[in-house]
Order: structure tokens, then sequence, then C-alpha cells
């Protein structure tokens, strides 16, 4: 029977994630319905409804976005062809990129106009990757893996640097990042890794619990890389991990044997799914606390072109 379930903190929101989802709603308030979506805002399934319920339309590419409506990009980014594409359609655009995930186009630009060969570390597939690959995709490799940075053949006769996806595993990528420097002894790095620091901060809240609980869980949607990061980190230290898109994943047979729970949510999570896994456990009997709050003061502006047109408007 469980008897204590212990919240982890910092968890749920970013900066970012609340600068993308206050833009999707601003911009309908500000535009009507429908405002399309490229992508969805962020990687959350209730997020996306939540929007879809308000009159956000999302879809995967441009082409299905009408001539001369507006459309938000997500805050994963997008590579540049993908701006042009919407300028070609007269389309009128709102950049919801996460300004960490900006900060990391802007360094990929910069190394390759300056000749250099660039390593990306991150997952293939994912939309921040894509953005960034298509910032310089003749200069970039990726790599995905330790494994894959004994093995990825780096063009002679250039300067070598690298980046990373922001919401990587922080330790993964310390391995990785050693396996490079080892055989690349010069190539350089950003002063500090890209990862961002609700990331960072997410997996290191995590950590702390670990020692005192038999079960984490995780509210986050499967497409989440963040998310997915906090049950790994978990996983790799010998405890059991599962991520949930919310109350209804839980699945009772995982709390057999345990006494202590650990929950935590990845940075796309809206709080109130928390608050329902809470509900739900302190009517089974459960007591509730948090380990050590913890408040993050970033904040971003919203999108200058948002901005600019609410002005305009007023």
């Amino acid at each position: 029977m469980v008897k204590r379930l212990l919240l982890a903190s910092p968890r749920g929101y970013c900066a970012g994630v609340e600068r993308a989802v206050e833009t999707v709603e601003r911009a309908l308030a500000l535009y009507g319905k429908p405002v399309y979506v490229r992508k969805q805002i962020v990687h959350n399934s209730h997020v996306v409804r939540d929007l879809e319920a308000r009159g956000a339309v999302f879809v995967d590419e441009l082409a299905g976005v009408p001539e001369g409506a507006t459309v938000v990009f997500s805050a994963h980014g997008i590579a540049p062809a993908v701006r042009a594409e919407a300028d070609d359609r007269a389309l009128t655009t709102i950049d919801a990129t996460c300004p960490l995930v900006t900060k990391v186009h802007t360094q990929a630009r910069r190394y390759a106009e300056a000749g250099y060969a660039i390593v990306l570390v991150g997952h293939a597939g994912h939309e921040e990757v894509e953005g960034t690959l298509g910032e310089a995709p003749d200069a970039i490799v990726l790599v995905q893996s330790a494994e894959d940075a004994e093995r990825v053949a780096i063009p002679g006769g250039k300067p070598l640097a690298y980046i990373t996806q922001t919401t990587l595993s922080v330790d993964e990528t310390t391995e990785i990042v050693a396996v490079l420097r080892r055989r690349f002894p010069h190539i350089e790095g950003p002063a500090r890794e890209d990862i961002c620091y609700a990331t960072s901060n997410r997996q290191w809240a995590v950590k702390e619990l670990l020692e005192e609980v038999d079960l984490l869980l995780v509210v986050g949607s499967l497409n989440s890389s963040n998310s997915l990061r906090l049950v790994d980190v978990a996983r790799a230290a010998g405890i059991e991990a599962h991520l949930v898109d919310d109350l209804a994943g839980i699945d009772e047979s995982w709390l057999d044997g345990c006494e202590t729970v650990g929950l935590t949510s990845g940075a796309s999570a809206p709080e109130r799914l928390v608050r329902e896994v809470c509900d739900w456990f302190r009517a089974r009997g459960a007591e509730v606390s948090e380990r050590k709050p913890v408040h993050e003061d970033v904040n971003f502006k919203l999108p200058v072109e948002l901005r600019r047109a609410e002005r305009a408007a007023a």
C-alpha cells in the first residue's frame, strides 16, 4: 500500500512552454478563430486538445494552411526553408520558438558561416533537431549516442564545433561530449551545454527523490523528449519509472509493494494533471508532500510579431 506520494520540484511548465501556449491564446484573442499552428505547439496532448477547443488548428505542414492565414510556429523551432515557404504563401507568421532553441540555431549559423564542421548532439526526427539541421544542412552531422560519437567521421581540414538539442539527458550528453573531446581535442562548444535550464533542473529534482522512492511516475506525453529523459534518469539509477499522459495512464499493478511513490512532470505538462494524480493518491490514504519547493524565475517576452500586432490593434 502506498503511504506517501513525494512531489519533485521544480516540475511542469517551463518559461518557453508558457510563452508558446500564451502566444496561441493571445493570437486567437487578436485574430479570432481559426489560428493555424504548425506542428504541436508543445509536446503535450492535453495542451493541444485544449487549444483546439478554443479554435486552434494544428497542421503538420504549411500546405495545410490557407493562403494569407495566420500561422504560429511551435516552440521547437523551424528550418529557414519553412520560413521562406510561409513568406512565399503570404502567411501572417508568429514565431513561438523557445528563445533557448533560437540560441542553438544562431550558434549553428555562426559556426557554419565561419567554416566549421558541426556535430549536433540530439535525437533524429525530433522537431527541434530538424529545425537546427535546416540552418546548415551541409555543415552539420547528427550524433545520437556515445557509440555514434565513437564512429562519427568528420571532414578533414575544417575546425570542429558541437551544439546540442535542448531537451537531452544531462548525463548522457556529458558522456557523448567527453567522447567527442577525447577524439577531437580541439573541438569547440558552447560555454555551457545547450540543454535548457528547465530540462536540467527537472532531472536534478528527480535525482534528489530517487533514494526515497520505490517508483517514479512522470506526467507527460509520449512525444515529449524532456519527459522521457526523466524516466531515463530514474531507470538509470535502478528505480522503476513510468511515463503517463494523465491519471488514466496509471496501472495500479505498478504500485504493488510500493510504500513511497515519486511524482514529477515534464516541462510541457499542465500542473492540473499533477493535481489530479495527487488527489487520486490522497483518496487512497497516501500522504502527499513536496520536496523542497523551488521557484524558477525565468521569463520570456512574447514573440515580437504578436506584440506589434496587439499594439496596432489597441
